[in-house]
């Protein structure tokens, strides 16, 4: 039976609460009105008073022109100044929450499909699965308490919730009859319950199974594990348009499902094999060896590969294509988001396809380490590149809020997961194909 070492939980309870101080700290840093937004642009453009008066003659005579429509519009630009600075803290809770939540969502998967495809080499690995899996509840609940608040107006994330945008906005008024509310939450209850139901019965099965007399727990999970990909991947896709395409509601792709679960997939395979090096580390898991980490590394690098072709044909596509509403999305980030949109690129392509596509490499334990790390990094700041455009425009930056919202589920996602390892065995007794698991070599 594993044990959580005191350091370790220590250290998650303090990233936990690191954490939450920078979370409430980025709240109520955030601007409250348009007087303050004011002082902060005032601020910012100290740097270029100069210039502004230079041409100071030129703005006093077209003010006198326009005055009220001047007026107007610089009210509207304060308003949607401190629309931005406020969902800054929002944004961020949001980008690391459905990160570590979909990475979880991501391990559920694989094992999925380890289970559905009869895999050989991975039954040792379950428990480790499982146990990942363990965040899966606790995330999501977090996840729909955050898309209640959104549907209650405590944030702008997704401006189709608010009214007097619709009202004003023909392109997302004639999709209300999707986008609304009410539709909109029933379908994340769906997709939620669903997959947590299928993670608390596959488990429960899997341990049954240890103390059975024959094999058909093995086979009642096998028949529900079937059902359960073909409604995730009807989900994932209708998923990712609701929380991440729709925070964009004038853009879309069709490519968008498979690029998400891209992302997530691979940060979910990833994640299975720092947990199963630091359990190997601690002297558990005896039963794993170079081989099932060689076979995990193997899927972090051809995922990776995955993700970078999707992230291309999406890319190049729609930069061909030059259609207005299509294209901006991609210019949005090339002009705002430059360091970060092709900084994904180098961390989720680059540096993996260079690093792991030696096979000795992918035995090296200090490598697959310092791999993984770079491809978690790189794919929140997919999440990051994906969701922030939309909800922040250009008051972007990695600041206290990004920061300590990441602290926070990553110390939470720790004391979940290595709590949940504690309650049962790291191998399974029964699974059929144990111990050709043990003795697999690659």
């Amino acid at each position: 039976m594993y044990t959580f070492s005191s350091k370790l939980k220590t250290f998650s309870l303090i990233l936990m609460a690191v954490g939450l101080l920078g979370i409430g700290y980025g709240f109520l840093s955030a601007p409250k009105d348009i007087q303050e937004v004011e002082a902060i642009l005032a601020s910012d453009a100290h740097g270029s008073h100069n210039e502004v008066s230079n041409s100071s003659n030129e703005a006093h005579a077209v003010a006198r022109e326009n005055k009220v429509n001047a007026d107007s519009e610089h009210k509207a630009h304060l308003e949607h100044v401190l629309s931005q600075l406020q969902n800054k803290p929002w944004a961020a809770l949001y980008v690391a929450c459905i990160f570590f939540m979909l990475i979880s969502l991501g391990v559920l998967v694989f094992y999925a499909i380890q289970q559905v495809a009869q895999a050989g080499w991975s039954p040792v690995l379950f428990r480790v699965m499982q146990g990942i899996t363990a965040y899966l509840p606790v995330g999501s609940v977090i996840f729909f308490v955050i898309l209640v608040l959104c549907g209650l107006h405590f944030s702008n994330i997704f401006i189709w919730l608010d009214p007097n945008v619709v009202a004003h906005d023909k392109v997302i008024a004639n999709k209300t009859g999707y986008l609304n509310f009410p539709f909109w939450i029933v379908r994340a209850s769906i997709f939620l319950i669903v997959w947590n139901l299928y993670r608390y019965f596959s488990r429960k099965n899997c341990l049954a199974q240890d103390e059975a007399n024959d094999d058909s727990f093995y086979k009642k999970n096998f028949k529900m594990t079937a059902g359960f990909l073909v409604f995730f991947i009807v989900s994932e896709s209708i998923m990712s348009w609701d929380w991440i395409m729709s925070i964009d509601p004038h853009w879309s792709s069709t490519l968008f499902g498979w690029y998400v679960f891209a992302s997530f997939f691979v940060s979910g395979i990833t994640t299975i094999a720092l947990v199963t090096l630091y359990l190997k580390s601690k002297g558990y898991l005896e039963h794993v060896n170079t081989s099932h980490i060689h076979d995990l590394a193997k899927f972090m690098f051809g995922f990776s590969v995955f993700w970078a072709y999707l992230w291309f044909s999406q890319f190049m596509l729609i930069w061909y294509a030059d259609i207005p509403e299509e294209v901006t999305y991609f210019v949005t980030r090339i002009q705002l988001y430059n360091l970060p949109f092709f900084g994904a690129v180098a961390l989720n392509f680059l540096f993996p396809i260079l690093i792991l596509i030696n096979t000795d490499f992918k035995r090296i334990t200090w490598i697959l380490v310092m791999a993984g790390v770079v491809i978690l990094f790189g794919h929140y700041i997919d999440f990051f590149n994906m969701i922030m455009p939309g909800t922040v425009g250009d008051k972007w930056f990695i600041g206290v809020s990004e920061i300590a919202s990441i602290l926070f589920f990553l110390g939470l996602f720790i004391y979940v997961v290595f709590t949940a390892l504690t309650k049962v065995p790291l191998l399974p007794k029964r699974n059929p194909f144990i111990e050709e698991s043990k003795h697999f070599h690659y």
